[in-house]
């Protein structure tokens, strides 16, 4: 009867733990094109563990700076491009170092 008892308990946890997995969104990629000296969108909405993609379709070269220092693609040239995981939550908000006019927001949820 207590081994009967332990594998229906048993069963129960591991059932709630893999509802609990499938219900953890997977992660996605998310793309930022750099053009006409702004990013576009300019925000992005993303969950924590998303990859951000910064594409420079810009004949100069761009950076994607957060002002707060949570990143720093440094220089992507043209027909470059960079990523970056986020693992933070919070509002972004982030520059061109190089165009500073060019600003835009990145929200992790």
């Amino acid at each position: 009867m207590r081994a009967a008892i332990l594998v229906v308990g048993v069963t129960v946890i591991v059932s709630a733990l893999g509802l609990a997995a499938c219900e953890r969104p997977k992660p996605q990629t998310h793309t930022v094109t750099i053009g006409n000296f702004r990013f576009q969108p300019e925000t992005v909405t993303v969950a924590r563990g998303d990859t951000i993609v910064w594409i420079n379709k810009d004949l100069v070269p761009h950076t994607a700076t957060s002002k707060s220092g949570g990143f720093d693609s440094e220089v992507i040239q043209p027909e470059k491009s960079w990523r970056v995981t986020v693992r933070k939550q919070g509002d972004f908000a982030y520059v061109c170092t190089l165009h500073p006019t060019m600003t835009a927001m990145l929200r992790v949820k």
